[in-house]
């Protein structure tokens, strides 16, 4: 009799985008997006905190030291989306997906993700501390140094990618399935992972780390 899967896997997000109109213009704080297409523009420098954006698409745009604090994205696809800065903390995203894109120093800190896909690209220095994360999914992406501080992680999946020097510290975690990680790869809060699930080769490459995090020394 096949055993039952103890990990509950993430929801994914599930829209349709309808037909768009084009997009030209700035970002303006408490601006309503819905239903547009943001192509190819460059927004860097640009302040639009409190923004929505519901049923839109944002593709190939340049998003360096944007400010979208407190923004609410919804039923929305960014595909090809690159900047340095970029600060969403205390955002909310609900049904989000996020294609290749190539950030650095991101910030979500405080901020609400809810079935959302993380697929390709790289990512550096994302600032998830403190931010609520549930039905997740990061496939085939490269984390460098993420931070989830103080997160709370619930049905979160990491398939493909690399994770590289992740912060867990203070973290909590439920049905979080490391498993099918290419590269787990943890700097601090291994002694989080309770609620998390990983796989027999995965223990063994993390039991030098386990064991400095309990203080055991192992000498030959």
């Amino acid at each position: 009799m096949a055993r039952k899967p103890t990990t509950t896997g993430a929801r994914r997000p599930e829209f349709r985008l309808p037909e768009l109109a084009e997009f030209q213009g700035g970002l303006e704080p408490d601006g309503d997006y819905d239903g547009v297409a943001l192509r190819g523009q460059d927004f860097a420098g640009q302040d639009a905190p409190g923004a929505r954006f519901m049923d839109c698409l944002v593709e190939d745009c340049a998003l360096d030291e944007v400010g979208l604090k407190h923004a609410r994205l919804i039923d929305t696809r960014l595909s090809g989306v690159r900047g340095v800065g970029t600060d969403l903390a205390d955002a909310s995203l609900r049904d989000v997906e996020m294609l290749d894109a190539r950030m650095g120093g991101v910030q979500l800190h405080g901020a609400v993700l809810e079935r959302v896909v993380v697929r390709g690209g790289k990512i550096d220095y994302l600032n998830l501390r403190k931010a609520r994360l549930r039905d997740v999914v990061f496939e085939g992406v490269v984390l460098a140094e993420p931070d989830f501080g103080g997160s709370s992680l619930e049905r979160v999946e990491f398939i493909d990618c690399a994770l590289k020097s992740a912060d867990f510290t203070g973290a909590r975690m439920k049905d979080v399935d490391l498993r099918r990680c290419g590269q787990l790869d943890i700097a601090r809060g291994v002694d989080r992972l309770s609620g998390a699930t990983i796989s027999p080769a995965q223990l063994l490459d993390l039991a030098p780390v386990f064991a400095a995090a309990i203080g055991v020394r192992v000498e030959g």
